[in-house]
């Protein structure tokens, strides 16, 4: 990836993920974090252990993010527009919605 486009997509997730680490960490935490997400039998939900990862991604220096960490960047920010354009109507407070987003770094309700 040639150096404007790492920065380019280091930057799309900065905005992306608008929780810090420790709002992460706190959430995923959460009894309502670990009941939304897809999974498989009784393992973690591909959301939550995306949201473990988010929290390390973002504890990285921009040096040592590995192309690997990159593309997992690119999966969030997709994930994050595609499920964001799906607003359900309503309050979607206590949402499964908004847990979803907010296990993949994102809070709705801190753009509103």
């Amino acid at each position: 990836m040639a150096p404007q486009q790492r920065d380019q997509m280091i930057a799309d997730f900065q905005q992306a993920v608008n929780m810090t680490p420790g709002q992460l960490e706190h959430w995923l935490r959460s009894k309502e974090s670990q009941q939304v997400g897809q999974k498989h039998g009784d393992e973690e939900s591909t959301g939550h252990a995306s949201g473990r990862r988010i929290v390390a991604l973002q504890r990285k220096k921009k040096k040592e993010l590995t192309p690997d960490d990159l593309a997992h960047m690119r999966k969030v920010v997709g994930y994050i527009h595609r499920h964001l354009a799906q607003r359900p109507r309503g309050d979607v407070h206590d949402s499964a919605w908004r847990y979803s987003l907010m296990n993949w770094g994102h809070d709705p309700e801190a753009d509103d």
